[in-house]
């Protein structure tokens, strides 16, 4: 980093409060997409979630918020991941259903997925 000395120090912590405040959102930047777990990438879910934005199907965020505060998600949730489907986010994903996950993804991992999901809410 190079910091000038020609306005004193008052410009010298200048330019330092800048660069720490680019380092901070770089560093959310870096850290929301660190976030994903690895069992999503190794579940397949990747393909059409992400956490921030909606790639196939819905953000994950989004689906959080949706189902905040909802005592019947998670089960619905499990169940829907599962079995696969369509008919809860059609205005996201345009009518391309989810594909059943189970028995391919195990339900231990589908239910910590599902948590992870709501969590985000």
């Amino acid at each position: 980093m190079i910091v000038w000395t020609m306005g004193g120090e008052n410009m010298k912590a200048k330019l330092l409060s800048l660069s720490a405040a680019a380092a901070m959102v770089l560093g959310v930047a870096s850290v929301q997409a660190a976030e994903m777990p690895e069992l999503a990438k190794k579940s397949g879910c990747t393909a059409c979630h992400a956490i921030d934005k909606k790639v196939v199907g819905p953000a994950w965020q989004d689906v959080g918020k949706k189902y905040k505060g909802d005592a019947a998600a998670k089960a619905a949730l499990i169940a829907k991941v599962k079995a696969g489907g369509k008919g809860n986010w059609t205005e996201v994903t345009k009518g391309v259903p989810m594909p059943p996950y189970s028995p391919r993804v195990p339900d231990a991992d589908i239910e910590t997925l599902v948590t992870f999901v709501l969590s985000l809410g």
